[in-house]
């Protein structure tokens, strides 16, 4: 298979696991691009990218700025905090703005769940999600298990523990599809207040005691606690929290078996890992950074190459 069953990157929920390991072996070439002295190709010299970032995200932008300019793709910058989107402007008048602009493929972050999909069916461009309030983050998703694959050769059969607030957690979701789309086994842990009621649908196990969940898994990743999206406390304190849920290197290394750490930032230190655990040799947090990068261009690149040929 050479091409991507869809037009739009969504949810990692609308891809095939096929999708995925076309992504990972076209991010494969694009890691090596990126190592070469001159880091940029010239693939998408004529296609027009606009970021749309409704919602902060300094990372996420960073990442998929420096992948488009790394394919020589035109970038359109747009940030709502800063535009008329905050004088009530509506995500249509937004988009046919920046469309009559002559826009191939639009990366968005939105607070509002399944945005990408309403405008994916009111716009000619192809829509990548970077991130619909807490509901899914697919290229967090994919670079994570891209990692874990790096790391450890194969997602399928392995065990993954995602540790911390599930509920408000878009990289939760879009992880456990991914890597049960692998084949890979699945449980969470956290408080019971932050495990959402619909988890176990998923058929996903919940783990209550993050020993336990430490001992059976193969890699961990610690999502970052995320006060700013609690209206109201579903954990007495943070530092409660740390004690319960918290991963340090005492625990790290009473483990009867090596695991693998991630953490898809940016991390509160202290809170959800110690310093000393982030930087251990177990961390692979760095290379996830750097992963993004080239399964967000393999993305761009994927789908940029469905435009083409619609037009040829």
């Amino acid at each position: 298979m050479s091409e991507l069953s869809v037009n739009h990157l969504l949810g990692i929920k609308y891809i095939t696991e096929a999708d995925i390991q076309l992504i990972f072996e076209t991010a494969d070439h694009f890691k090596e691009v990126i190592n070469r002295p001159i880091k940029k190709v010239p693939s998408l010299r004529d296609i027009t990218i606009a970021n749309l970032f409704f919602e902060n995200s300094t990372r996420t932008k960073l990442s998929f700025e420096l992948a488009e300019k790394r394919l020589s793709a035109d970038v359109i910058n747009f940030a709502s905090s800063s535009s008329s989107v905050t004088k009530g402007e509506t995500l249509i008048d937004t988009v046919n703005n920046i469309l009559s602009m002559k826009v191939d493929m639009v990366v968005m972050r939105h607070p509002n769940p399944g945005a990408g999909i309403f405008l994916s069916k009111h716009v000619d461009a192809s829509i990548i999600n970077a991130g619909d309030g807490a509901h899914e983050h697919p290229t967090q998703a994919l670079l994570d298990a891209y990692s874990i694959r790096e790391k450890l050769g194969d997602v399928a059969g392995k065990k993954v523990v995602i540790v911390g607030d599930i509920l408000h957690s878009r990289v939760a979701l879009s992880n456990i599809f991914a890597l049960q789309k692998l084949g890979a086994k699945v449980k969470v842990c956290g408080p019971k207040t932050l495990i959402p009621k619909y988890i176990e649908k998923l058929n996903v196990e919940v783990e209550t005691n993050l020993r336990k969940a430490l001992e059976w898994c193969d890699v961990a990743n610690m999502l970052r606690v995320q006060n700013e999206r609690m209206d109201i406390s579903y954990f007495p304190t943070t530092r409660e929290y740390t004690q319960q849920f918290g991963l340090n290197k005492a625990i790290l290394d009473s483990l009867s078996k090596e695991i693998v750490v991630m953490h898809p930032g940016p991390i509160n230190r202290g809170v959800e890992i110690t310093s000393d655990v982030a930087d251990s040799k177990q961390s692979i947090i760095l290379e996830q950074v750097q992963n993004g990068v080239a399964i967000r261009m393999a993305v761009i690149y994927l789908l940029a190459s469905k435009i083409k040929h619609h037009e040829d």
